[in-house]
């Protein structure tokens, strides 16, 4: 600002000096011969960087042409469960729809169909459609999912299609480029980059399993699911999550985790892992202190689970383990990480730290216990069901005037049947029947009537609003 009032000042008193000569001014001049303009200073052009940066960005547009037909959008539809039943058949508050979608993104992985996403974005679905880069529009089963990790596989009937390449996300590299592709806000096929901003992170208390990758490539809402490539066009992990929207920390499930659990699904439909029946800590400075051991020594045994691996060999509370499989440990996610690696039922060694001393030990791997993975709605829509899974009744003309739909007999749902016709319309308990194929005011009967060629077109009444609902068996 000093700088700025000292430049002022002096071109002030510059125009006092020429207002003061105004009368030398008025005559004329003296002819000068034009002098040739100084020629303007430009910068040298660096060829060799020009030539890096356009390299670079070669390096993008190939890993999107590369990557793109291997990522799709998901598209899903999800109950409303906006109200409880009280104030949903008076009519308070709630929603004005009977279902919900939402969209995310998925990596192909096999040439047959196979789809990889989070399972955040299938959760509680009614049903699944997949677009492809091509543009088709398909219905895609699901053929499981594992929360432990937030991952889940889809698969849509169609072969030909270009699967993506993993790479091994053990050897990326913090610092390096990536490339994210997805979905954001609905935005198909955005590519964005960033680079690998850290490996192993976890402690976010999202998922059972945590392990992530961390990197500043733009991730929204949408890209969950989709790939963050390296610069060769392979994925090195499933973007998942955001801390804070716009904040530039996204995470991504690693590649070498996230294949592992697709593969298996794919297989049996579920997850089995490894387990080595042991509780453990890392070693804070204060516990390494204490031990006489170095903080990144291996990660601190604190309990055994009564007949695991760990105890069948003989393990103890105090143990460290300090490497398995000959991998050196040095905290409680490397641990996990490293069992991981392993099948069910292989014996894999441990190096153990007692007392200051180190021992050798073998463990033979069981599979981790855990709990029973709930069917979604759309995993039930396989059921056989007699009809199109609604029960209904006959309101009484004075239930109806207490609705605000006048002294009418009007049907009401009574029950919807898990995975159903009606289910996945977004039909619920209370909701009344205003008209059903073209005829206003129905009867139960007359609803049921036209139910009988198996598919329905109704309008809805819930609570202070109206909706349409599809039904086909």
């Amino acid at each position: 600002m000093r700088a700025f009032l000292v430049a002022v000042m002096v071109a002030a008193s510059t125009w006092s000096a020429v207002a003061s000569e105004g009368t030398a001014l008025a005559q004329p001049a003296p002819k000068v011969a034009p002098k040739a303009a100084p020629a303007a200073e430009v910068a040298p052009v660096n060829a060799a960087s020009q030539a890096e940066a356009r390299k670079l960005s070669d390096a993008f547009v190939n890993v999107a042409e590369r990557v793109s037909p291997s990522v799709v959008q998901i598209d899903v539809t999800t109950r409303e469960e906006s109200r409880d039943s009280l104030s949903h058949i008076f009519g308070k508050g709630g929603s004005d729809t009977a279902v919900s979608r939402g969209l995310g993104s998925g990596v192909v992985f096999t040439q047959d169909g196979g789809i990889l996403t989070n399972n955040h974005v299938i959760e509680d679905a009614l049903s699944i459609n997949v677009r492809l880069r091509d543009g088709r529009y398909l219905p895609a089963k699901l053929v499981g999912r594992d929360p432990s990790t937030d991952l889940a596989v889809v698969k849509v009937d169609v072969t030909g299609l270009t699967a993506a390449r993993f790479a091994d996300s053990d050897a990326t590299r913090v610092g390096e480029w990536v490339v994210a592709i997805g979905s954001p806000f609905g935005f198909g096929y955005t590519v964005t980059s960033g680079v690998l901003s850290a490996k192993g992170r976890g402690g976010l208390g999202m998922n059972a399993i945590e392990d992530y990758l961390q990197t500043d490539a733009s991730i929204n809402p949408g890209n969950s699911g989709g790939p963050l490539c390296d610069l060769d066009g392979r994925v090195m992990g499933i973007n998942t999550m955001v801390v804070g929207r716009g904040s530039g920390i996204g995470f991504a499930v690693p590649s070498n985790m996230a294949r592992r659990v697709a593969e298996q699904i794919l297989k049996s439909g579920r997850v089995e892992r490894a387990w080595i029946g042991v509780g453990f800590q890392d070693l804070t400075p204060e516990l390494a202190s204490a031990m006489k051991l170095d903080p990144r020594a291996g990660a601190l045994v604190n309990s055994i689970s009564d007949g695991g691996p760990a105890a069948k060999s003989n393990m103890k509370p105090g143990d460290i383990i300090a490497s398995v499989a000959q991998k050196p440990v040095h905290d409680g996610r490397e641990l996990v990480r490293e069992v991981l690696q392993h099948d069910v039922g292989k014996t894999v060694a441990l190096e153990i730290i007692r007392d200051g001393k180190h021992y050798a030990t073998q463990v033979t791997l069981s599979a981790r216990p855990e709990a029973p993975i709930q069917p979604l709605p759309v995993q039930q829509q396989n059921v056989p069901q007699r009809d199109l899974g609604v029960s209904m009744r006959d309101l009484r003309p004075e239930m109806s005037a207490q609705l605000g739909l006048g002294s009418k007999v009007l049907p009401i749902i009574t029950q919807v049947v898990p995975g159903s016709a009606g289910d996945r319309a977004g039909l619920k308990v209370n909701d009344v029947v205003v008209e059903a194929d073209g005829i206003t005011d129905p009867t139960t009967a007359k609803v049921l009537d036209a139910s009988k060629d198996g598919q329905l077109l109704l309008r809805v009444q819930r609570g202070s609003s109206a909706f349409y609902a599809a039904l086909k068996k």
